[in-house]
């Protein structure tokens, strides 16, 4: 995702988190905030968009309290507001893996994107000398532009590797007065457990019901590009209380794979093998890899059909909970989830794609 898209989230209301907000609207107006922070949960349901809240609100000058108790409310059309969404802010740096294509080492912005180099890390906050033996002054270290705070997001922070990680922790050992750092992951497992105990974690939920119906409408508003009510419902089910995965359901068109997939789960729901389930599947897993590496300047094929098995997994996990609720929970049911749940781990285990289609085919004919 491009820098300009992901600070433009920052407008996008945040829904559903009233336990994060409170959270960090405390540690705000007590005047003591924590210099390190993990923001994790679920993909997709505003950790980002509340880290650039969060960050705004301490850049912000003339932030008011907000008498609900969340965070400090920033005027949407004060300077700091514009910047942060403009992605110009001087002392808000957001961190992520797409700032590779931007760097002083021509190796590094030929790399297809998988994780956060360090070497983005070092040209963009904790400084040092970089592949191309270039030295980069330690952003993190250095004054406020605007003489208040810092603010550091590290966006999927889970992306970082050992020695990425292990470089970061030297940083949150000896922080630097007035800055703040956010790190934000879906997967907080995958954080080094020294960098967990030097950060307070927020925790953040999937929207109910009526939040994610309010975040469809906000969408909408904002946007102009209202969801059909014919797909509406199927989204809002998908989703399972995360807007992410709406937005990525409607980029990749992903509502449109249970009309292909439905006749060949049924028949292999009956018993009956159908040659075109593996084949089928690896079609839809390509075109949402071409898309994306399509749309993302550098981005991985490889990472993009796994993200894309992935999805795929998800939305035949949809399409058995839907025959749960419609009283189908037979042993052939059953042994269906235990297959699907199998393929996640074979994903997880970095099993070839092509191979987990294959095997969920037989598996779920059985």
């Amino acid at each position: 995702m491009a820098a300009t898209a992901t600070h433009a989230r920052a407008a996008t209301p945040i829904l559903g988190q009233d336990r994060a907000l409170g959270l960090l609207g405390r540690s705000l107006a007590s005047g003591r905030v924590h210099h390190a922070w993990v923001f994790s949960g679920p993909y997709g349901v505003g950790k980002c968009t509340t880290a650039l809240a969060f960050g705004a609100a301490l850049l912000d000058p003339e932030a008011r309290p907000d008498p609900a108790g969340g965070l400090p409310i920033v005027d949407p059309a004060g300077e700091t507001a514009r910047l942060v969404a403009a992605g110009t802010h001087p002392d808000l740096h957001v961190i992520r893996k797409e700032l590779a294509l931007d760097s002083s080492n021509a190796q590094l912005r030929g790399r297809k994107l998988s994780t956060i180099p360090v070497d983005v890390l070092r040209e963009h906050m904790i400084g040092g000398r970089t592949g191309d033996e270039k030295y980069h002054e330690p952003k993190v270290f250095q004054s406020a532009a605007r003489g208040r705070r810092k603010v550091f997001i590290v966006d999927e922070a889970d992306l970082l590797d050992q020695t990425g990680q292990n470089a970061l922790l030297k940083t949150l050992e000896e922080p630097p007065p007035g800055t703040v750092i956010v790190l934000v992951t879906d997967r907080p497992e995958r954080l080094l457990p020294t960098i967990h105990s030097r950060a307070q974690a927020v925790r953040f939920a999937r929207l109910d019901d009526a939040a994610m119906h309010a975040w469809l409408d906000a969408r909408a508003a904002a946007t102009g590009d209202g969801v059909p009510a014919e797909r509406r419902d199927w989204l809002l089910e998908f989703a399972d209380g995360s807007p992410g995965t709406i937005v990525t359901a409607l980029e990749q068109e992903l509502h449109a794979w249970p009309l292909v997939l439905e006749p060949l789960v049924r028949d292999a729901a009956s018993g009956r093998f159908p040659p075109a389930f593996g084949v089928t599947m690896g079609e839809l897993v390509e075109q949402f890899a071409q898309a994306r590496v399509k749309r993302e300047k550098n981005a991985s094929k490889d990472a993009a059909n796994k993200e894309g098995v992935a999805w795929l997994l998800r939305v035949l996990a949809a399409m058995l909970r839907r025959r749960f609720r419609t009283g189908v929970d037979d042993e052939r049911t059953l042994a269906m989830v235990e297959a699907l749940r199998d393929a996640e781990l074979s994903v997880a285990a970095n099993v070839r794609p092509k191979i987990v289609m294959e095997q969920l085919a037989v598996r779920w004919s059985a």
